[in-house]
């Protein structure tokens, strides 16, 4: 049996800024974006080429012996591009306050490109959730 990642939820405070960030933003599809019960909505959103995608909720009440993550405290989530210059391109050029490319150096983060695997931007979106953006060898459909 397969256990695939699927959906990742990311809490936001604002659903309507959030999906325009991540749309316009980052480019992400938007799936859905439904009242699926009364005061329940959910904006499903899925990067470019990606088979997870992230899910913005408002209003589902908690699922038992889960914690409430507050908007902004999810860090950490990695995309992977095989452009780490063209994705930081797109990102600003659509307004997005992406960090410069950086890799890890002898003496810890150093600026610019490093080599396979060693090549990160990261950026936050508006509730300061944070992104790190790697870039890879080849597509995944390749490795």
């Amino acid at each position: 049996m397969n256990w695939t990642l699927e959906v990742v939820p990311v809490p936001v405070t604002d659903l309507d800024r959030a999906k325009e960030f991540y749309a316009d933003g980052c480019g992400f599809a938007v799936d859905l974006d439904d009242e699926v019960a009364p005061g329940v909505r959910i904006v499903q959103l899925t990067p470019p080429g990606s088979r997870c995608s992230v899910a913005l909720i408002s209003g589902m009440p908690q699922m038992p012996g889960t914690r409430t993550m507050t908007p902004g405290s999810l860090h950490g989530l990695q995309l992977c591009v095989t452009d780490i210059e063209a994705a930081r391109a797109a990102l600003v050029a659509a307004g997005v306050d992406a960090s410069p490319v950086r890799h890890v150096g002898p003496a810890g983060w150093a600026k610019g490109k490093g080599g396979a695997w060693n090549s990160f931007l990261s950026f936050e979106d508006p509730d300061g959730n944070g992104w790190i953006v790697q870039e890879a060898p080849s597509e995944l459909s390749e490795r």
